[in-house]
């Protein structure tokens, strides 16, 4: 109780003095160590988060914290298990075995996933702590996509969090999985979560070579439906996947171009007069397309004007003829 409370008011006050006032030796280190096992579950929060800044000298010492540390993932309280996963993220760092580095990876998973089932407001938190996990240690949850898929009753903000894990989780082994999930998304009908939606399938074929193409069936499905802000989001990320992967999906042009008429959006109208403009040699009416922008022009932000004059002089390079010539002009 003393140490706890102790730990809490040191803590309290470095966050406040930029001078060093609060450094954990070896010495006390065991003794916070011993204090953490008969703490409460607030007292064990303040001394693992003190913990955190603890700089293990070599890899047995940080092995020895990470195993006095390990039996907190099994705690009930959610604030307990993130400070411990935060403290072994850090240790890990030190750790040069790679055997105990995949189990402590092992080991790190099923907490984690436990998380996910907590109300809404804590899942938002750990899922907000997951995405940069998965960004530091993808293995950990490699294999735990399922959870990250959203239910039909889950708020807004932990949908556009789970999208974003799946993202970064979507794999050769398991992108067929994802697609159908982004898919279904699509056709939601809260209009920022299908736009997010739209561009993750994006993200993921620029991500995964091999999906490319997987994704951009779907992208073009999508398009069909003409609901008019899929296509949008559509048509912005397809530009991306074409910068990305140039000569090999210009054949879908064509479908794009039939959606011309629907784009409203500042950024959707760029990335659509970047496409003309970048495969005017490979479209029969370019010059006619881009020309229906022009005539708004003066209206247009700067985003798609300055779009528009690279596009219009790319088309004059390709075809030096008369009407380009007249429309830089």
């Amino acid at each position: 109780m003393v140490v706890a409370n102790a730990v809490a008011a040191l803590a309290e006050i470095q966050d406040s003095s930029a001078r060093p006032i609060f450094e954990i030796t070896s010495h006390t280190l065991t003794k916070l160590l011993t204090a953490l096992n008969e703490c409460t579950e607030w007292g064990q929060v303040f001394i693992l988060d003190s913990l955190s800044r603890y700089k293990a000298t070599d890899a047995r010492d940080a092995e020895n914290i990470v195993e006095r540390v390990t039996p907190r993932l099994q705690h009930a309280n959610c604030a307990v298990v993130l400070s411990a996963v935060k403290i072994i993220l850090l240790q890990m760092e030190l750790i040069t075995s790679t055997d105990v580095v995949r189990n402590l990876c092992k080991k790190m998973a099923p907490p984690l996933v436990t998380l996910l089932s907590a109300e809404p407001e804590i899942q938002y938190v750990a899922l907000r702590n997951i995405n940069l996990i998965v960004q530091k240690r993808p293995t950990i949850l490699a294999h735990e996509i399922k959870v990250f898929f959203c239910k039909y009753n889950d708020p807004i903000y932990v949908k556009m969090e789970k999208l974003e894990i799946m993202i970064k989780l979507a794999s050769d082994r398991n992108i067929d999985q994802v697609l159908l999930e982004f898919k279904e998304y699509a056709t939601e009908v809260d209009v920022d979560f299908v736009r997010k939606a739209v561009r993750a399938i994006g993200r993921c074929a620029i991500k995964l070579e091999r999906a490319a193409e997987r994704c951009i069936s779907v992208l073009l499905e999508l398009i069909k439906i003409k609901v008019n802000y899929v296509v949008q989001e559509a048509i912005i990320v397809i530009k991306d996947i074409f910068r990305r992967y140039p000569n090999t999906y210009e054949s879908i042009i064509a479908t794009l171009c039939e959606s011309l008429d629907t784009l409203d959006e500042p950024e959707a109208k760029a990335s659509m007069i970047w496409i003309i403009g970048e495969y005017a040699e490979r479209i029969d009416n370019a010059d006619e397309l881009l020309e229906s922008f022009l005539d708004t022009f003066p209206e247009e932000p700067a985003l798609v004007q300055l779009q528009l004059l690279t596009a219009t002089v790319k088309l004059f390079l390709k075809k030096p003829t008369e009407g380009p010539q007249q429309m830089i002009q």
